[in-house]
């Protein structure tokens, strides 16, 4: 019977999602609903298993993991691409490693979600209501206000969009923009520099890694209005956090709205989490019934299609 592991099921929820008991005659099943202490406890937890079922990045699997992982056979993850996978490593031990499909909408409609909770100041407002306060705060409105989008990828577009239709002045960059993308899309292609001194609000949706890695510093914070705003729904490395914090603890900036952080889950003691300007949520941008059910249905046909010697949706 083969032992697959669900890994990072933070919510407790994939048994709503795949009738595991129905598969209990030929898999053995063992889901882990809390992160792992660090790769030590990964290794020791997970030695035994030959298949890893896990969601996005929330698990690294390294290179060190996967060498010492002797009976590990499969990696399936949520999404078509992982980074935090060490293809190289899983190529020279023969693991297959397969993706599933992901609906990129719910990323972008919590983008607007924090873009207009920073707006309006909702985090305090809705605080101050439970505490029987009312009208605490003066918002801002959209219309007319300069949108910057740091990458016009599948995202990045539909951000675009919506802030076209609140009457926004949309304008990006990224290092491998598409000019007729930004055409299409009545955008101004900027340099970095001017987007980060024009824009309100700056959003974020560039892939993570190297490339971009840092890619606001303090540098660039002091270079924004201090009445603007910054949105990270895409992943926390992007934006160097330490100096985000000093950014918004000195006003340098009016407010940031992250969804993605450089460490997940995000320690209870991380300084954001006690600045009265910083609206954060649970990297949730994915996290949608649709997605979730999306996930895990072809997590399992992968796994099956691989028992059969037949990987499908393979990354390689």
């Amino acid at each position: 019977m083969l032992k697959v592991a669900i890994l990072d099921d933070y919510q407790n929820i994939a048994h709503q999602y795949v009738d595991l008991e129905k598969l209990s005659g030929k898999y053995e099943f063992k889901i882990f609903s809390e992160p792992f202490l660090d790769e030590a406890d990964a290794i020791k937890q997970l030695i035994n298993f030959e298949a890893l079922l896990i969601m996005r990045e929330r698990t690294p699997i390294t290179k060190n993991l996967i060498n010492n992982l002797n009976k590990l056979k499969y990696i399936i993850t949520s999404g078509t691409k992982n980074k935090s996978i060490d293809l190289e490593a899983t190529k020279k031990r023969k693991i297959i490693v397969c993706g599933t499909e992901i609906n990129i909408h719910p990323t972008l409609e919590l983008t607007w979600a924090l873009i207009l909770g920073l707006a309006r100041n909702l985090k305090e407002e809705i605080d101050n209501m439970y505490q029987g306060y009312w009208q605490t705060t003066v918002g801002i409105e959209l219309k007319g206000k300069i949108l910057g989008l740091i990458g016009l990828g599948k995202v990045g577009s539909q951000v675009a969009k919506i802030g076209k239709a609140f009457g926004m002045q949309v304008m990006a960059w990224s290092e491998n923009l598409n000019l007729n993308v930004c055409k299409d899309l009545d955008v101004l292609p900027c340099s970095k520099e001017d987007l980060i001194k024009i824009s309100d609000f700056i959003s974020i949706h560039v892939q993570g890694g190297e490339r971009y890695k840092d890619c606001i510093t303090l540098k660039e914070l002091d270079q924004m209005k201090k009445t603007a705003f910054i949105i990270n729904t895409s992943r926390g490395s992007i934006v160097n956090e330490d100096d985000l914090i000093i950014a918004l603890s000195t006003n340098v900036i009016a407010g940031a709205g992250l969804d993605v952080y450089e460490n997940e889950p995000l320690p209870a003691n991380n300084k954001l989490r006690f600045l009265p300007n910083a609206l954060l949520t649970p990297h949730i941008g994915y996290v949608t019934a649709e997605n979730y059910n999306i996930f895990y249905t072809q997590m399992i046909e992968n796994l099956e299609a691989c028992i059969d010697g037949k990987p499908i949706r393979e990354i390689k």
